[in-house]
């Protein structure tokens, strides 16, 4: 049985940027304020399933991103990070061209969890899907 690599937090500059799992996708990262993360993917080919309507795993993989992204800006600065640990996310309308916005606002902030509820609407402004995602908080090591 190997050891598990101790999780090292991330610096407030490495929270800038998507991850390289992000960038597969497209996610932008457009506003990030205490409690408030929004961002963006423009819908191309690579994040469609084969009826052409934008991927459910992308919908939620923003919300992860989005939550994960708004938790660890704040908590990195008391040397803890913040891992997913529930994401349920419902659609409500398929998107096929233009760009899916999103907007993580924070819901609860405990000492070891985290929700987040996040909305995602296309250019038109109407909803295409909602998630909430949970957040463990934990010491970094």
């Amino acid at each position: 049985m190997t050891k598990r690599a101790a999780l090292k937090p991330a610096t407030l500059e490495a929270l800038g940027s998507e991850s390289p799992f992000d960038r597969l996708y497209g996610l932008e990262l457009l506003a990030r304020e205490d409690g408030v993360v929004r961002g963006r993917v423009r819908v191309a080919q690579h994040v469609t399933q084969p009826m052409g309507l934008v991927h459910g795993g992308v919908y939620a993989a923003v919300a992860e991103a989005l939550a994960s992204i708004g938790t660890n800006q704040l908590v990195n600065r008391e040397d803890r990070v913040a891992l997913g640990m529930s994401n349920h996310t419902s659609f409500v309308r398929g998107v096929r061209d233009g760009s899916v916005h999103a907007v993580a606002r924070l819901a609860h902030r405990g000492n070891s969890t985290w929700l987040w509820d996040i909305e995602m609407v296309d250019d038109e402004e109407q909803l295409c899907a909602l998630s909430r995602v949970t957040i463990a908080v934990r010491p970094a090591r």
